[in-house]
């Protein structure tokens, strides 16, 4: 049993309650404009370049076997298979592949090594992405290991599965973290690539089954982050019972990932937001019952469900 995972990241305080480790998992059938961790979307490794390092010597592109890099050092992400010669073959270590197969085991051995901190702060794992459901049987049985130990975990997800798969993944988590990128469904589509149909649907699943979940709103310049988009929101949530919800500003700390992907980065040059902007935003959820915190509060969170 093995995952293809992008990073593990350990002493997390922004993902769920308490000290976290953190599982990135690979791939993402979302295309959000925003996207802070665009190297999480292809479901493979990535090759990334640091473009302050590079000196354009052209060795990354002689060494690739598949022809992958071409001469201006873009890469054709459907021809590279990752295998990492042009990472070993760099001369000024400006290439790095980002995403490696990790077993069942492995991953289960490292989440268990701050076990002490779980315990101390009330934490646990957190899987997050790109998408978790991406590869539910992986996040299913490593769910499934880390509740045989007596770990919290939480699942953050986009909601975006059939239901059977969303199910059976989202079924052993204690908490799901479900982000809700808008309420209007068109306008959903317009930043995302997806409507959001099938998303609110699985949120209505877990919600019947009494799961705990903490609705994640990512509020984004121009896109979502009008008073009429907090109004939108609000009917929303009250809607399906939902009496607390997490803000999350938009900011620009993925921008320089953008870059070492070679990829165009729809929002460069956006003012990032701050909770000073946002206190009449949040005071609209407040207006219409809903407990709304940001996102260093969030270990005040257990269940959104009212």
């Amino acid at each position: 049993m093995e995952g293809f995972l992008s990073n593990i990241q350990k002493f997390s305080l922004h993902d769920g309650p308490g000290i976290r480790t953190v599982v990135f998992f690979k791939g993402c059938p979302l295309s959000c404009l925003w996207c802070s961790n665009p190297e999480t979307r292809e479901p493979g490794g990535s090759v990334l370049r640091d473009t302050a390092r590079c000196v354009r010597c052209l060795r990354c592109v002689e060494v690739c076997p598949a022809g992958a890099i071409k001469d201006d050092l873009s890469v054709n992400r459907g021809a590279c298979t990752a295998c990492g010669s042009c990472v070993r073959e760099c001369p000024q270590k400006a290439l790095s592949i980002n995403g490696r197969r990790r077993s069942l085991e492995e991953t289960l051995r490292i989440c268990l090594q701050d076990r002490p901190f779980y315990e101390e702060s009330g934490g646990g794992v957190t899987l997050s992405g790109g998408e978790v459901l991406t590869q539910r049987r992986f996040a299913r049985e490593l769910l499934e290991a880390l509740r045989r130990e007596g770990i919290h975990t939480a699942l953050e997800t986009t909601g975006y599965a059939p239901p059977g798969v969303f199910w059976q993944t989202a079924e052993p988590a204690d908490l799901l973290l479900f982000d809700i990128k808008h309420y209007d469904r068109d306008r959903h589509f317009s930043g995302t690539g997806v409507y959001n149909d099938l998303i609110l649907d699985n949120l209505k699943t877990v919600l019947a089954a009494r799961k705990a979940v903490l609705p994640r709103l990512p509020v984004i310049p121009g896109f979502n982050d009008s008073l009429m988009d907090a109004l939108g929101f609000s009917r929303l949530l009250q809607s399906l019972g939902l009496k607390q919800a997490q803000l999350l500003p938009f900011h620009q700390f993925g921008e320089k990932k953008y870059e070492m992907l070679g990829l165009p980065y729809p929002l460069r040059g956006v003012p990032q937001l701050h909770r000073e902007d946002m206190e009449e935003y949040r005071q609209v959820f407040i207006d219409h019952g809903i407990d709304c915190f940001f996102e260093r509060e969030e270990q005040t969170a257990v269940s959104a469900v009212g």
